[in-house]
C-alpha cells in the first residue's frame, strides 16, 4: 500500500499538475523536507520519496528544484515520437497523422523565454545542493521531457529555413549543477530540448536505457567525474551539438549505445582518462565521429561499429559539422590509448569529399605517444548518394544500399607530434601514413583482386596434407 512518502501528482491538493507540474512537484518536495528533518533518530534517517506522474500531458511552467537526496520521479512510459518528422510534414497533412505529440507521461517544458538567461534557468529539473554530503540517489524513470518547439535561429541558420530544425530554444531537460553521487536516469524520453542532460561533477552516475533524440546536445558530462556509465541508450543530437560528451572524467564506461547520425560528434572525450568506449554502434554524416581530445589517455576503444555516410533527408541536405575528411573519423590527441577490433564503414560519394581530391582519413593520431592501433577493419566504398523527403525510408534505403565501388582511404595517419605508437593490421601498406622511424608498423596482409590461375606449391602441399 502507498505510504506517506509516496506521492501522485494528480492527488496533490495544491496547484494543478496539468497547468504547472513544476509548482506541484516543488510543493511535494517542500512537504518531504518539512516531514523528514532528522538525519539520525533511532537509527532512522531521511528516506526521501517517490513521486508518480501518471500517463498524460503536464505543462511545466516553473522549474523543479531538487535539493534533497533519495528522490525518485517516476512515470509510466517514455513517450518518444519524432517531432522533427512531424514538423517537416506539411501542416495540411497533420490531420491524417496518428499522433502529433509525444505521449506517455509527458512533461511539456514551457518555462517563459524571458526567464531564461542561462542554461540553468531553462532547465525543467535542476539538481543543486551545497554542503556535505553531496546530493545522492536522485532518480528519473520512465517519463518524457518535451521541449515542444525549436524557435530561435542558430547563427548558422535553420535547415530548410524551418526554425523547428534549428535545435535552439534555451531549454534543458535535466541540469545537475553541483557535485552528486549515484544519480540514475533510466527509461526516459527526451525530445526537442537544446540540451537533454547536462551533469556536472558526477560520481557513479548511471544513464541507462533512455531514448534521447532530436535534441541539440544529448548527454554532456561537465566539470569532472568518475566511475560513471552511459549504457544501452538510443541517442541522436543536432548538427551543432554532441551526442555524448564528457570532460575530465576517469573510469567512464560508454557501452552498447546506438548513436544516430546528425550530431556534430558521436562521442567526444575531452581530457578523459582510463575509460572505455566499447560495443557501440555509431553512425554519422560527418568526420569527427569519435574524438579523444586534450590529452585523453589510457582509454580503450574496442569492438565498436562506425558508419559514415551522407545525409539522405531533404530538409537537412547541405548541413555539416564544419570538419573535412582528413580530420579523421576517429581522432586521438593523447597517449597510451588502445584502439582495437573496431569495424569502420566509410560509404561516401567521392565527388563530395572535402577538400576536393583529398583521401579520407579513418584513424588519425594527432599527438601523444604509446598508442596501440590494432586489427581494425575498414570497408570503404564510393557510392552515388540519394535523398528523399521521407526521413525513415531514406535512412533505411541508405543503410541497405549495396551498389558501390571501392574508395581509396587512409586507414591510419600518424602526425609528427604523435610518436612511439604501434600500428598493427589496420590498413594495407598503401593505406598507412606513418613515420616508421618513430612508430612500429605492421600493415594488413593483402591478396590481389585477381587470384592466381593455380595454387602456389605451398598451398598445394597443405591441401595434400589435409587429405
Amino acid at each position: 500500500m502507498p505510504g506517506e512518502n509516496t506521492y501522485d501528482v494528480t492527488d496533490w491538493p495544491h496547484g494543478d499538475p496539468y497547468d504547472d507540474l513544476g509548482e506541484v512537484i516543488n510543493g511535494i518536495i517542500a512537504d518531504v523536507k518539512t516531514r523528514q528533518t532528522e538525519s539520525h533518530a533511532d537509527g532512522r534517517g531521511k528516506p526521501g520519496a517517490v513521486i508518480h506522474i501518471p500517463p498524460g500531458d503536464y505543462r511545466l511552467r516553473t522549474q523543479v528544484l531538487i535539493d534533497l537526496s533519495f528522490l525518485r520521479i517516476q512515470g509510466a512510459g517514455h513517450g518518444f515520437t519524432s517531432s522533427s518528422i512531424r514538423f517537416n510534414v506539411p501542416e495540411a497533412d497533420w490531420p491524417g497523422l496518428h499522433e502529433l505529440w509525444p505521449g506517455g507521461s509527458r512533461v511539456m517544458v514551457d518555462i517563459p523565454a524571458h526567464q531564461i538567461q542561462s542554461q540553468a534557468d531553462g532547465a525543467a529539473f535542476r539538481i543543486a545542493r551545497s554542503g556535505s554530503p553531496r546530493i545522492s540517489s536522485v532518480e528519473f524513470v520512465d517519463f518524457c521531457i518535451d521541449g515542444l518547439h525549436f524557435t530561435a535561429e542558430h547563427p548558422d541558420g535553420a535547415p530548410g529555413g524551418n526554425p523547428e530544425n534549428s535545435y535552439v530554444n534555451g531549454k534543458t531537460g535535466i541540469f545537475v549543477e553541483t557535485a552528486n553521487d549515484s544519480v540514475r536516469i533510466t527509461g526516459m524520453g527526451f525530445v526537442y530540448l537544446e540540451h537533454a542532460l547536462t551533469i556536472h561533477h558526477a560520481d557513479a552516475l548511471a544513464i541507462h536505457d533512455n531514448f534521447i533524440a532530436e535534441c541539440g546536445s544529448c548527454i554532456e558530462l561537465r566539470g569532472w567525474g568518475q566511475a560513471s556509465k552511459i549504457t544501452d541508450n538510443l541517442i541522436g543530437a543536432g548538427p551543432h551539438g554532441h551526442s555524448i560528451y564528457a570532460e575530465h572524467h576517469g573510469g567512464l564506461l560508454i557501452t552498447a549505445n546506438n548513436v544516430f547520425p546528425r550530431g556534430a560528434s558521436s562521442i567526444h572525450l575531452h581530457g578523459v582518462r582510463r575509460s572505455s568506449v566499447t560495443n557501440n554502434r555509431l553512425h554519422s554524416f560527418y568526420p569527427g565521429m569519435v574524438v579523444l581530445a586534450a590529452d585523453s589517455s589510457e582509454n580503450l576503444v574496442a569492438s565498436n561499429h562506425l558508419l559514415r555516410d551522407h545525409e539522405p533527408w531533404t530538409p537537412f541536405l547541405g548541413i555539416d559539422n564544419g570538419l573535412d575528411d582528413v580530420f579523421g573519423l576517429l581522432s586521438i590527441s593523447g597517449s597510451n590509448n588502445t584502439v582495437i577490433g573496431n569495424h569502420v564503414s566509410e560509404v561516401v560519394e567521392s565527388g563530395r569529399i572535402r577538400p576536393s581530391g583529398a583521401t579520407p582519413v579513418i584513424i588519425r593520431l594527432v599527438e601523444g605517444h604509446g598508442n596501440l592501433v590494432s586489427t581494425n577493419h575498414v570497408v570503404a566504398m564510393d557510392v552515388t548518394a540519394t535523398a528523399s523527403d521521407s526521413c525513415f525510408e531514406a535512412q533505411v534505403d541508405a543503410l541497405l544500399s549495396e551498389e558501390s565501388q571501392p574508395l581509396d582511404v587512409i586507414g591510419v595517419r600518424v602526425d609528427p607530434a604523435s610518436t612511439r605508437n604501434t600500428i598493427l593490421d589496420s590498413g594495407r601498406a598503401d593505406q598507412l601514413v606513418v613515420d616508421t622511424a618513430w612508430n612500429a608498423v605492421r600493415p594488413t596482409p593483402w591478396v590481389d583482386d585477381e587470384p592466381p590461375t593455380r595454387a602456389s606449391p605451398n598451398v598445394q602441399a597443405l591441401r595434400g596434407g589435409i587429405r
